[in-house]
């Protein structure tokens, strides 16, 4: 299912508008970040997803579903165009490429750390690696717009998107020029999520690349 293209113009729409809004921070954008952070403890749903280019041209597009359980737990499920699993199960990010038979694990704070992924699934004090930028509406969607705290983050904002409190887009912007936009629908939150979603183990025949972490 590829992105919806009045989804992708609206979103370019809210980003263009962005820039020149983001200074006015106000109490209701902070209020929206840390309730969705203090109070979200699990959220599941379908997404699309696109990578725009710096002159606005979409280079890919992908969709599936996903499943986020506090603190530390994602899975991320691509269906398409091609079937990949994304998985941190707390300790380490394990990435599954169907089609090519491979998993690569390598440890989770190493690769999730002062990123957007962050947001999504960190604990309470996550908030303590991003700096608010401010907040703004277009359209009947609150936004909500982050800067990493981290001069090293590979990306250089974040903005968060609601719907009656409910996170409902997400923008990121890198430091390649490179803007990746997301749309989740149908997002259920804080009904129990099966523990079993956030554990991976590697189908047999696979090639697994690295060495996962394990509990003390």
């Amino acid at each position: 299912m590829p992105f919806r293209k009045e989804t992708l113009v609206l979103t370019l729409a809210v980003l263009s508008s962005a820039t020149a809004v983001a200074a006015s921070a106000d109490e209701n954008g902070e209020q929206l970040i840390e309730g969705f952070v203090q109070s979200v403890q699990t959220m599941s749903g379908r997404f699309e997803q696109s990578l725009v280019d710096a002159n606005d041209k979409v280079v890919e597009s992908a969709s599936g579903t996903f499943e986020i359980g506090r603190p530390g737990q994602l899975r991320w499920l691509y269906r398409e165009p091609y079937e990949q699993v994304l998985l941190a199960d707390g300790l380490n990010v394990w990435s599954y490429d169907v089609d090519l038979a491979q998993v690569t694990v390598k440890p989770q704070a190493e690769v999730l750390s002062s990123t957007p992924a962050l947001l999504l699934g960190g604990s309470e004090n996550v908030l303590d690696d991003f700096t608010y930028d401010g907040s703004f509406e277009d359209r009947g969607t609150d936004w909500v717009r982050l800067l990493p705290n981290d001069p090293d983050s590979n990306f250089e904002s974040v903005e968060l998107g609601f719907n009656d409190a409910k996170l409902t887009r997400m923008i990121f912007s890198d430091n390649l020029d490179q803007t990746t936009l997301v749309a989740m629908f149908d997002v259920v939150l804080n009904e129990e999520i099966d523990p079993e979603h956030f554990r991976f183990v590697p189908p047999d025949g696979v090639d697994v690349v690295g060495t996962p972490l394990t509990q003390q």
